[in-house]
């Protein structure tokens, strides 16, 4: 059964897995690029990368609204506590847990992470998600890092189906670094995210996948908020 990744925009993605859907990231109703509101998500599981506003925005009012379990880092399952959100899961970086379809791993991200009204939100990560059958790779905002050649080679032979990588620079990796990223992780396709929001992050995402293609590394799509790929 294939796993269906539809980019609501910005950062923010609904995984279908064939046995329950997870979103990461949730940022709808104060997003100008959002293909969708809040108040319209239905998911299964929560995966959150960082505590940064434009991933936890309406975090919480999803989360309460469809007691769907959050699985992210301690110090943020503390922080959702506080805000009475009860189903959570924390992790740390390296640590795996079941999710609706198989297995999310939290992986290394190079960033920094606070909480919208201030409170530190610890460690960044990224999610290695292995479900339905794939290996789903969410990079989270980063940087580039050598250790995405660990994630992208694996003891059992399988490589990454998908990666999902930042290109809006200034705050994350741009489009050349991410490229780097793709010849580490050597993944079957890639897919940008975390550009073209706001004008600072403002990249050109068609000459980004063409430029990918080009290398011979990896597949690229460029998805419009809204658009689905299945793999």
């Amino acid at each position: 059964m294939p796993v269906t990744l539809t980019w609501t925009g910005h950062a923010t993605w609904l995984i279908d897995t064939g046995v329950g859907v997870l979103l990461v990231d949730p940022f709808f109703d104060e997003c100008p690029t959002a293909a969708m509101k809040a108040a319209d998500v239905a998911c299964d599981a929560i995966l959150v990368t960082h505590g940064h506003f434009d991933h936890v925005a309406d975090l919480v009012a999803v989360a309460k609204r469809t007691g769907a379990k959050v699985f992210c880092n301690w110090e943020i399952g503390q922080w959702l506590g506080g805000q009475g959100v009860a189903n959570v899961q924390p992790m740390n970086l390296g640590g795996s847990a079941l999710v609706p379809g198989g297995r999310a791993t939290m992986e290394l991200a190079w960033h920094s992470s606070s909480l919208p009204d201030g409170t530190y939100g610890g460690n960044p990560c990224g999610w290695l998600l292995d479900v339905g059958g794939r290996l789903v790779y969410v990079a989270g905002d980063t940087g580039l890092f050598s250790d995405m050649e660990r994630i992208g080679h694996r003891r059992d032979g399988r490589r990454i189906d998908v990666a999902i990588l930042p290109i809006g620079d200034l705050f994350t990796m741009g489009p050349e670094t991410s490229r780097e990223a793709i010849h580490l992780l050597k993944p079957r396709l890639a897919l940008p995210n975390h550009y073209g929001t706001w004008p600072p992050i403002e990249q050109d995402a068609a000459a980004w996948a063409a430029a990918v293609a080009a290398d011979g590394v990896a597949a690229a799509k460029v998805l419009v908020p809204g658009e689905s790929v299945s793999v």
